[in-house]
C-alpha cells in the first residue's frame, strides 16, 4: 500500500514553474488506433501514467510491439495474436473497451469483457453495443463479454441518445475502415475527441465536422502510419490552477490550452481568482483571499467538466458564501464528500448536489482516496490544511497524474510518498 502525506498550511505560498503532461484522455484513444494499422504510430507528449501502460499490457496481449522512451511511444500492430480483452484489464481501466472498434472495423472479430462496476457510478456500454450493431456487427453478450463479428462494417447513420465520449471515439474508430459513408449524430466534442479525429486524418482517414455535434466518416480500405503530439493535459491543467488559487503566491502553469479549459477559467475568475493569460501556451495563477462562491453544474464539453468537479468544490470550501455543485454526469461521484468532512469542510449531500458552506479552515486527518480525481482534491485540500494529511489508496492518482506530487514539490509543498 502507498500513502501520500502532506504536511499543510493555511498561508502555504506555492511558487514557480510547472510543465503540464500530455493528456491522459486523448493518449488512450491514440493507442487503441494503432490497432486500424499495419504501420507505425509515434505519439509525442506522452504522460508516464497507470493507465498508460495498463492499456500498452493489453495492447501486447493484441499482438502490437511498442518501444516507449520517456514520453514518446512508437506503436507497431503487424499482426493478431490475440481478439480478447480480458476482464482483468477492463477492469483496471475502463478505456480498455476502446479496442472494440478497431479490432472489429481491422479484423472482423473482437471479444472485449464487460468493465463492470465503477467507483464514481455507471458507464454503460448500451451505446457502443447499438452503434456496433448498426454498422452491421453481429453481437452476443455472454458470459460477460462483448464477443462483436463481422465480415466488413457498413457505413451507416447513428444518432447518439446522449452524450458519449468512449462510445464517439469507438465508433469514429470504426467508421474509419467501413465501408461506404458513415453519419454520427449527438457527438461528444470534448478536446481529447477532437484530438482523435486529429490523429486519424494524418493516418488517411477521411473525417468531416471534427469537433462539431454531426460527424461524418467516408471509409477507407486501410490506414497508414502516423507520429502525433498528444495534446496536454486539461484536467491537471485545471487541478493546478486551483493549487494556485488556494496557496498561489504566483504560479506559472506552461504546456496549457486555456481554450480547453474555457468554463473553469471563467468560474474561477467570478470567484475572484487572478488569472493571467502569458500566451496560448501558458498561464499565470495566484491565490485570492476573499473568494467568491460560485454555483457549478457538470455538463458535456464545453460545459462544466465532472473530472474538475471535486477539486472546484475544495476551491468552494475556502470562497464566502454558499456554493451549490450539481453533478449530472455520474451518478456516484460525490465520495471524496465524506473525506473531506473528515477535513472539516462543511458541505452537504442532497441527490445530485453538493452544498458547500465557507469559508471553513481545514485541519489535517486520515483520508481514504476512492477514485482518481477525488484523490486530487485530497491533495489540494491537504495542501491548506493545518498539520499533517494521509492519503492512503494513493494508487488512483497515478493513473491520472504524472509525478503530482514531485510538481508540488518543486513549488514548496511539504509532501511525500510513503509504501508500506
Amino acid at each position: 500500500m502507498e500513502k501520500i502525506k502532506i504536511r499543510g498550511r493555511h498561508d502555504l505560498c506555492l511558487k514557480g514553474t510547472v510543465k503540464i503532461s500530455g493528456a491522459k484522455n486523448a493518449v488512450l484513444p491514440a493507442i487503441a488506433a494503432s490497432l486500424l494499422t499495419k504501420e507505425k504510430v509515434h505519439l509525442q507528449n506522452v504522460p508516464q501514467v497507470k493507465d498508460v501502460f495498463t492499456i500498452l499490457t493489453l495492447m501486447k496481449d493484441l499482438g502490437a510491439e511498442y518501444e516507449i522512451n520517456d514520453n514518446s511511444l512508437c506503436v507497431q500492430v503487424r499482426k493478431i495474436n490475440s481478439y480478447e480483452a480480458s476482464y482483468t484489464l477492463v477492469r483496471a481501466m475502463r478505456a480498455s473497451i476502446l479496442v472494440l472498434g478497431p479490432l472489429l472495423a481491422r479484423y472482423g472479430k473482437a471479444m472485449v469483457a464487460l468493465p463492470g462496476g465503477c467507483a464514481i457510478g455507471s458507464r454503460p456500454t448500451d451505446l457502443h453495443i447499438h452503434g456496433f450493431e448498426k454498422l452491421g456487427a453481429s453481437i452476443d453478450l455472454e458470459h460477460g463479454y462483448i464477443r462483436a463479428e463481422s465480415s466488413r462494417l457498413q457505413g451507416t447513420k447513428i444518432e447518439f441518445e446522449r452524450k458519449t465520449v468512449g462510445g464517439t471515439e469507438n465508433l469514429l474508430m470504426a467508421a474509419c475502415l467501413a465501408k461506404g459513408e458513415t453519419i454520427l449524430k449527438n457527438c461528444a466534442k470534448e478536446p481529447e475527441v477532437v484530438d482523435l479525429c486529429t490523429l486519424l486524418i494524418k493516418m488517411g482517414a477521411r473525417i468531416d465536422g471534427v469537433g462539431e455535434d454531426v460527424i461524418r466518416i467516408k471509409g477507407t480500405a486501410e490506414l497508414g502510419g502516423a507520429s502525433h503530439n498528444i495534446i496536454p493535459d486539461r484536467i491537471e491543467s485545471g487541478t493546478f490552477l486551483i493549487a494556485g488559487a488556494l496557496a498561489g503566491d504566483s504560479i506559472t502553469i506552461k504546456n496549457v490550452r486555456p481554450d480547453h479549459l474555457h468554463t473553469v477559467i471563467e468560474k474561477m475568475k467570478y470567484s475572484g481568482v487572478p488569472i493571467t493569460e502569458l500566451s496560448t501556451h501558458s498561464l499565470i495563477v495566484s491565490k485570492q483571499e476573499n473568494l467568491k462562491a460560485q454555483d457549478i453544474t457538470t455538463s458535456p464539453y464545453p460545459g462544466f467538466p465532472t473530472d474538475m468537479q471535486a477539486q472546484f468544490t475544495v476551491l468552494m470550501t475556502q470562497a464566502e458564501g454558499t456554493s451549490i455543485i450539481t453533478e449530472t454526469i455520474f451518478d456516484r461521484r460525490f465520495s471524496h464528500i465524506n473525506e473531506l468532512l473528515r477535513l472539516g469542510a462543511n458541505i452537504e449531500v442532497s441527490g445530485d448536489k453538493a452544498i458547500v458552506k465557507g469559508k471553513t479552515h481545514l485541519s489535517g486527518a486520515e483520508t481514504t482516496a476512492t477514485d482518481l480525481r477525488a484523490s486530487a482534491s485530497l491533495v489540494l485540500a491537504g495542501l491548506i490544511a493545518s498539520g499533517e494529511t494521509t492519503i492512503t489508496e494513493a494508487h488512483h492518482l497515478d493513473r491520472g497524474y504524472e509525478n503530482l506530487e514531485k510538481k508540488l514539490i518543486s513549488l514548496g509543498a511539504d509532501i511525500e510518498r510513503i509504501k508500506e
